[in-house]
């Protein structure tokens, strides 16, 4: 059939496509090429789209008149090239006037009829003319209903299909220029360009007589993605009905709970059943299927991708993959990475109401519900006496570690993504909200004022919501994570395919323990300074931090050794065969000092010392600015004690684990390099400490020496650097602050105005900046690989688990990337996708 001017009517041959006509044009000629019975349907494309929104319109006689049948109604609906960026709602039954309703008077009854032109109008005059809703209210006749359009409009109702059909049209054409519509799906990933189509589509009556009415089904459930016939029919109906009145509609399938389709119409339900089948091959995909049955009689009108939650999501990829409908690496594709981490955490009940009292930053996914305590203490008896807890603080340190991990969640007034709260809690797979707007955290009067003047004390319910920022009010239900099969093979096809490696970040056993779960390549960072924040060992770390002489220093650091190899030993055994890299001390020490008043004379206490001396010391050690103090490769040079106590622990963990028959190469990674001699001092002490395990323990072993590159200056001259370290594992965080001169604790407060205003694209924190921290990290990839080709390079800060910086670091060579465990599922399946989308690697 030949093409008519603007427009295309939808058969098997048709030159219909989703780029020109959208896609819900393209599903309906594949539901016509399945012979299934679907009404006369005309599609019209982008161009003639845009064309109509500046108020040329088609030949819509001609449109019109590629229509059969009498009365003649029609409806509308949007077609954009990919559903998820929305469009117009359906306006129908265009075309009901007064002829039309005399002949649906004689042919239905006036009941039905006048039902018919009613709707017809309010939706008219509502949607389209965008007339007041409220003076329709009332209108309870077509003729009243006529009158209220009259009065407004001060023009009679019109009769004429294509003056109606004309201004749908326009309507829905300029609607989706808004300024609201383009920026929603804009933010769906819609190009700012992104065209709509539209179908026009012969009405199927459900109001008829007899068994007639209109429903929707879907043949999954919405929730797990297992097969289940779900959705709902309604007798006398239109459209969606059905799911609008669900208090008169009936169930699709034999229920107990009333009566269903499968009693009523047994041979329609099972070729609603055939449809399902159908559709899930010939179109690749799980669909919802609008139908209409008119007197007995299955049309369908339409099918769209079925809504599901984020397991549904991956159940249904999986299982089209493995009946093989779709090949796998379609599967891997056509699922959102961050969908994962919706299933490793509890969410809000969608259906759940709740009121929100504050909104932050989404620091941490997944959502937890708890009484508020102000204090790593509180949260510790909070976990004793087994009462949820959400920790609250105005911002954490080092000292709250023991907090969060007695808490449910985290909630604090300030930070932001990459915040000493965030990277904690999602290394430990906890909800956080940081910097949250408009509350006040008072810890001295243990309560939050909120930006109304409310007032929440210690023990108020709250529920906090790490994957939106929203705090809410009370106990919210929640959904628990569900780890099925289907994730499962997601995991092991995206092993299969991807072709850069995903380390964990895992500071602890158990989070070595849960990576090891989720499959990864090693540990990339093993954070040493979280080992010494137990109770006991804190204690003995602060004696050592209080040492006034090297002998003292020597007795607390050799009491501090066996901890230190205890855990190395375990870490290594549970790590058999998988490479794991230890950072050495990075903090300064003053962060493993108490603040408060209280936790000071508890230290006074345990050291025996006046109270006087022991607050004259640590306000000694208090700096400026410690990001950028003594702390790092510079502690270690200072202090050479605390460097050679670790390395000694990290060799003698070594020959431990090795007798009990691991594999065991371990990686040490010295942090906050800026230039090739602190490396050469710190190596030398390492190496003699190598030799001596060895000789005192009359075995041999190998290790890996590299650095951390978190400074701008490390990147520029990471050549140099590169000679003698072996791997290159370029720490995101720090690079990013000193990068753009941004606290990463206190940008929170700022970066939405600067996102906003288009100063940035996104918070740099969040997403890796790949034109400014990307080149130092290109530049220091390209010449630490001159200098030594064989150097390993990795990125370990919290970019690792984010899908463009993955990208973007297999394209520019890395080795691979190290996340948090809870985000390793994530990293996995977009190293996959990247691998399956990009270009090849570079060598």
């Amino acid at each position: 059939m030949l093409d008519t001017p603007g427009f295309t009517p939808i058969t098997p041959t048709a030159d219909i496509s989703a780029e020109r006509h959208g896609s819900r044009a393209k599903c309906l000629q594949r539901l016509v090429r399945m012979d299934l019975s679907v009404p006369q349907t005309v599609a019209i494309p982008f161009n003639t789209v845009r064309a109509i929104a500046g108020g040329k319109m088609p030949d819509l006689n001609h449109l019109i008149g590629l229509f059969e049948g009498q009365p003649l109604l029609l409806s509308v609906r949007s077609s954009s090239q990919t559903p998820d960026w929305g469009g117009p709602g359906a306006v129908l039954n265009i075309g009901m006037n007064d002829k039309a309703h005399a002949w649906l008077s004689n042919t239905l009854g006036d009941c039905v009829a006048d039902e018919i032109y009613l709707r017809f109008i309010r939706s008219f005059s509502i949607e389209v003319m965008r007339l007041d809703e409220e003076p329709f209210d009332e209108a309870t006749t077509p003729a009243a209903a006529r009158a209220v359009y009259e009065e407004e409009m001060d023009a009679p109702f019109p009769q004429d299909i294509a003056a109606q059909l004309s201004v749908v049209l326009q309507s829905m054409a300029r609607a989706w220029d808004g300024t609201s519509a383009r920026l929603l799906r804009q933010a769906k990933g819609a190009p700012a360009d992104a065209g709509l189509g539209l179908v026009v589509q012969r009405m199927a009556q459900g109001m008829g007589p007899g068994q007639s009415g209109a429903g929707v089904v879907q043949f999954i459930s919405p929730t797990t993605g297992e097969p289940q016939v779900t959705g709902r029919y309604m007798g006398q109906a239109m459209g969606r009905d059905a799911l609008r009145n669900r208090e008169n509609a009936i169930y699709l399938t034999r229920d107990d709970r009333g009566p269903s389709l499968e009693e009523l119409l047994p041979e329609v339900y099972a070729e609603l059943l055939e449809v399902g089948a159908r559709c899930r091959i010939r179109l690749r995909e799980e669909m919802q299927v609008e139908f209409t049955i008119d007197q007995g009689r299955l049309a369908v009108l339409d099918a769209v991708r079925c809504p599901r939650d984020a397991r549904a999501s991956v159940a249904t990829a999986a299982a089209l993959a493995r009946d093989g409908i779709i090949p796998r690496s379609e599967a891997l594709l056509r699922i959102a990475p961050e969908t994962l981490s919706r299933l490793l955490h509890r969410q809000i009940d969608p259906s759940a109401r709740a009121t929100v009292l504050a909104r932050g930053i989404a620091a941490s996914p997944g959502a937890a519900a708890g009484k508020l305590v102000f204090d790593s203490a509180t949260a510790q008896a909070s976990l004793s006496r087994d009462e949820p807890c959400i920790l609250v603080r105005r911002e954490t340190t080092p000292d709250d570690v023991r907090g969060m991990h007695a808490a449910d969640g985290v909630l604090t007034e300030r930070g932001g993504t990459t915040s000493h709260a965030a990277v904690i809690a999602r290394g430990l797979g906890l909800p956080c909200v940081t910097g949250a707007t408009g509350l006040t955290v008072d810890e001295k009067k243990r309560c939050i004022t909120l930006a109304n003047g409310t007032r929440l004390r210690e023990g108020d319910e709250v529920t906090i919501d790490g994957s939106t920022g929203e705090v809410l009010a009370g106990r919210v239900p929640t959904s628990e994570p569900a780890l099925d099969g289907a994730f499962g093979d997601l995991m092991k096809w995206s092993d299969d395919v991807r072709d850069i490696g995903i380390r964990a970040n895992a500071d602890t056993v158990a989070d070595a323990t849960l990576s090891r779960t989720f499959g990864v390549d090693g540990i990339g960072l093993c954070r040493t300074e979280h080992m010494f924040f137990d109770g006991s060992r804190l204690t003995v770390m602060r004696e050592m931090i209080f040492a006034e002489t090297p002998p003292d220093r020597a007795a607390a650091l050799e009491r501090l050794l066996p901890m230190q190899r205890d855990d190395f030993t375990e870490l290594f055994k549970l790590m058999s065969g998988l490479p794991v890299c230890i950072r050495l001390l990075d903090p300064p020490l003053h962060e493993f000092l108490p603040s408060q008043t209280e936790g000071i004379r508890a230290l006074a206490e345990a050291l025996d010392r006046p109270l006087s001396e022991v607050k004259a010391r640590i306000e000694s050690m208090q700096e400026y600015n410690p990001m950028l103090g003594m702390r790092g490769v510079r502690l270690g040079i200072a202090v050479p004690e605390i460097y050679e106590m670790q390395a000694r622990a990290i060799f003698e963990a070594t020959v431990a684990a090795r007798a009990d028959g691991a594999e065991v190469c371990p990686e040490i990674m010295i942090p906050l390099v800026t230039a090739r001699r602190e490396v050469e001092l710190v190596k030398r002490r390492i190496d003699a400490i190598a030799g001596a395990v060895r000789a005192e323990t009359d075995s041999t072993f190998e290790y890996r020496l590299g650095v951390m590159v978190e400074t701008p200056r490390a990147a520029l001259r990471a050549g140099e650097i590169a000679e003698t370290a072996a791997f290159l594992s370029f720490g995101t965080n720090d690079l990013t602050q000193m990068t753009y001169g941004l606290s990463r604790d206190d940008a929170g407060r700022f970066m939405s105005a600067y996102v906003n205003e288009g100063v940035y694209p996104e918070d740099p924190f969040g997403t890796l900046d790949v034109d400014g921290v990307g080149e130092l990290l290109l530049l220091g990839a390209s010449r630490g690989r001159k200098a030594r080709p064989d150097v390993t390079l990795a990125l370990c800060g919290e970019h690792g688990g984010s899908p463009e910086a993955i990208a973007f670091c297999r394209l520019a060579g890395f080795d691979y990337v190290s996340c948090s465990p809870f985000r390793v599922p994530v990293a996995k399946l977009a190293a996959a996708q990247a691998t399956l989308l990009g270009q090849p690697r570079t060598k």
